[in-house]
């Protein structure tokens, strides 16, 4: 398997990869994780984790496309190679762009080569802001197309990103895998939630708006605090808490809030390990997710929902192929609506509840476990098959093809609910 991100930071991709993993191994495989030199160590039955080496004055990798990950890439390159000389593999998993490697690796090796598609590499150029570069722009999209056509299986995130595979390759074999595995450890106790009340320094009935995630322009923190400005006028009382951002995008953040004179009903509570999250989520009346552009479903919904709190989200693709009016508050992406739909999930307690039990409901109903461990076996099976494409056959067959989901492989699945060992963070 072949991660191009810092594995394990607390952020999306890497909490996408260390499901996968967890999954896999559950069903009985062995995983060598090749990997950035940054991160914590994960423990897991069944799993390796060879880092590459880390390029001169390079000591993080921030989220989405930057300049550090050429020589990042350009070594993992490398540490790929020795492992394919020391070992053998029965099929190469690669996630975002380390598919490129990936896939011509598995060409090379005549085995299957899985794409794990995470978002879209040109899209990501806009996202984040990283160029305009029409000339980019063409070799990102050749880059996906190759990454696509080269692969037994195509796993996307979402249904936007199963459209965005289609639209290049018609015949692609595409498994869905939301990024939803579900955990009993998802679930926080009362005590937990009024313990971050208490470190907040909030009181019991304290109106509280939490936003759990990274700070990227995408996820549209400046919308939030324009909203919040609104919901403070009328809401003195009502706080809101952010649970994420790196030292300098939270500096950022403060100046952001303090010029939509939000300043006074913000606390930032900084990057927070992952078994805390789900006491802040019980801790608050309203979940928020302002995401102004991409089509990716943040990962954070899929706990949202879990929660069973009320959920204001923009009405935008992102939030919609998970979310509808049943299961949240949907807004137009400015800050005048969003702040109202927060208003309302405040003052429409009747509502709040109501939305916030039908996202429980969707969420052990969709999003669950066994639906997660069904879905990364059905990758397994694809990898036994032959491949859909006329252009990648004589490809060497899996020396065995995984057992089907309700054997007692699956049964495992239940003790890789535990969280990893050997982390200095809660992963799971």
């Amino acid at each position: 398997m072949i991660a191009p991100e810092p594995f394990f930071e607390p952020r999306g991709t890497p909490f996408s990869e260390f499901h996968r993993i967890r999954a896999l191994t559950a069903l009985g495989h062995e995983i060598d994780l090749v990997t950035y030199p940054f991160g914590d160590n994960v423990t897991l039955a069944g799993l390796r984790i060879f880092r590459s080496l880390r390029p001169p004055f390079v000591r993080r990798v921030k989220v989405g496309p930057s300049l550090a990950k050429v020589p990042l890439d350009a070594l993992l390159t490398l540490t790929v190679l020795r492992r394919v000389l020391a070992g053998r593999y029965d099929a190469v998993h690669s996630h975002e762009e380390g598919g490129l490697i990936g896939a011509a690796l598995a060409m090379l090796l005549r085995v299957p080569h899985v794409y794990d598609m995470h978002s879209s590499l040109p899209q990501q150029l806009s996202n984040f802001a990283f160029s305009r570069s029409r000339v980019m722009k063409r070799m990102f999209f050749a880059i996906e197309r190759f990454m696509i056509r080269r692969s037994r299986v195509v796993i996307v995130i979402c249904p936007a990103l199963a459209e965005t595979v289609r639209a290049i390759e018609p015949h692609a074999h595409i498994i869905l895998i939301e990024n939803a595995p579900g955990s009993v450890a998802d679930r926080a106790a009362p005590a937990e939630a009024l313990a971050v009340r208490q470190s907040l320094g909030v009181g019991p009935g304290t109106p509280l708006i939490v936003y759990t995630g990274t700070f990227e322009a995408y996820q549209g923190i400046d919308l939030l605090f324009e909203a919040m400005a609104v919901v403070g006028r009328e809401r003195p009382d009502a706080r809101l808490v952010l649970a994420g951002g790196q030292p300098d995008q939270i500096e950022r953040a403060k100046m952001q809030a303090r010029a939509a004179s939000a300043d006074a009903f913000t606390i930032f509570a900084g990057e927070r390990p992952a078994a805390e999250i789900p006491a802040y989520l019980l801790a608050a009346d309203v979940l928020v997710s302002p995401r102004c552009r991409g089509t990716n479903t943040p990962l954070k919904i899929y706990q949202y929902l879990r929660s069973g709190k009320a959920i204001v989200a923009t009405r935008l693709l992102t939030h919609t192929q998970v979310l509808s009016d049943e299961t949240a508050i949907l807004t137009a992406p400015t800050g005048a609506e969003f702040a109202r739909g927060i208003l309302t999930a405040l003052t429409d307690r009747e509502r709040a509840r109501l939305v916030g039990r039908n996202a429980r409901e969707l969420a052990d109903s969709k999003y669950t476990e066994q639906a997660y461990l069904e879905r990364t076996g059905e990758v397994c099976a694809a990898l036994a098959g032959p491949h859909p494409a006329a252009w990648i056959r004589g490809s060497a067959a899996l020396s065995g093809p995984s057992e089907a989901t309700g054997s007692p492989r699956a049964k495992a699945w239940e003790a890789a609910k535990a969280k990893p060992s050997g982390s200095s963070k809660d992963v799971a």
